[in-house]
């Protein structure tokens, strides 16, 4: 196991004075591995961006400590750091050419000419800038510009390369082939990343490991397939992807790490893990669009009513009530199933491996 190479330990950032304080970080702890991609994913107002400034320098911890290949840097001035950042409005000297703003930090650094050049030209190659050094940055189409600012940064040879909402600026199409592109050359760079988003795709195409923040606070940390198939708690089930929440109650423990739930009348058998609930136990079930079945209808089973019924060509979106829960299913490849109508009755099961259960909460 690699030692860890980005640490945040108890870091807190508060601001204002007196009565008007505010916690914008609230105890995060989070070890990054060299060379991985983590990105911090929360609602605006979470403290992701906060948390990214403190890794910068931009802002400096109320506590806790900030360690880069094992060295603290918690109050080392932004210039001092191993870090380079890459802002969502790029940020590009519009007076410069794309080479120039480029070579801008080597500049400064003093590196020789010749260093300059080649440098900058090695990086303009790796992320497919070649042909444009001579152009300003206002010839660029967007996605253009968002690579020099990337190149900007990884000309510097960072140790730790920070990523600010950066495709925030793009069109919805280039976005996805942009963060594409990010991930391709962060893999081949084999750079360590702490990457910012609110937009739950994008974390989950781009990560190794996901952060989910809220109100300064993490919520869970883990592989963007963890998250997804086992949120920690409500909110992040809500956050990430699509979720129904059924409530029910632990009617009887199957076996050792299989449970038997009641829900609305019906019983269902679902894995859990070994001890984590008890026999009569009011909990959430977390059920994925995707991971429920529609039928015709039939004695004894768990049935509801169509009240929507979208086709969306790849998919078909139901909107079901069921005792007046309202059930959202998704159909993955129509032309192979049955088609329902709004008012038709339905007969509701789900896929057993996909259901996840949670503490009861309620809904905020």
């Amino acid at each position: 196991m690699r030692p860890d190479y980005l640490v945040l330990r108890s870091l807190v950032k508060v601001f204002g004075t007196g009565e008007n304080t505010f916690t914008a970080v609230d105890n995060v702890n989070v070890e990054v591995q060299e060379g991985e991609l983590v990105t911090l994913l929360g609602p605006s107002g979470c403290g992701k961006t906060t948390t990214l400034r403190m890794i910068s320098g931009f802002e400096i911890p109320t506590s806790g400590e900030i360690f880069i290949d094992g060295e603290d840097v918690s109050t080392t001035p932004p210039n001092q750091r191993p870090t380079t950042m890459v802002f969502q409005n790029y940020a590009l000297f519009p007076h410069l050419t794309v080479f120039e703003n480029i070579a801008y930090g080597l500049k400064i650094r003093r590196d020789s000419k010749e260093n300059i050049r080649k440098t900058a030209e090695k990086i303009m190659l790796l992320v497919g800038l070649e042909g444009l050094a001579e152009r300003s940055p206002a010839q660029l189409s967007g996605g253009q510009q968002q690579r020099v600012s990337l190149a900007r940064s990884l000309v510097m040879e960072p140790k730790v390369l920070l990523l600010d909402e950066p495709l925030s600026n793009l069109d919805a199409k280039l976005r996805v082939s942009t963060r594409l592109e990010i991930r391709k050359l962060q893999q081949r760079v084999g750079i360590t990343s702490v990457y910012v988003t609110h937009d739950q795709e994008e974390a989950m195409t781009l990560s190794d490991r996901v952060v989910i923040m809220h109100q300064g606070k993490i919520m869970q940390i883990g592989t963007p397939q963890a998250i997804y198939a086992k949120p920690a708690n409500r909110f992040v089930a809500d956050f990430i992807g699509k979720a129904n929440f059924l409530e029910g109650r632990i009617g009887s423990l199957a076996s050792r790490n299989e449970i038997v739930l009641d829900i609305m009348g019906q019983k269902f058998q679902v894995l859990v893990q070994p001890d984590s609930f008890s026999e009569g136990a009011r909990v959430l079930l977390v059920v994925r669009p995707e991971s429920v079945n529609l039928e015709p209808k039939k004695p004894d089973t768990l049935t509801g009513t169509v009240q929507e019924a979208v086709y969306l060509g790849s998919q078909m979106v139901y909107e079901v009530d069921v005792a007046k829960n309202i059930i959202t299913v998704e159909v993955a490849n129509p032309q192979e199933h049955l088609v329902f109508k709004a008012g038709e009755e339905v007969t509701i099961s789900f896929q057993g491996k996909s259901l996840h259960i949670l503490p009861y909460e309620e809904a905020h």
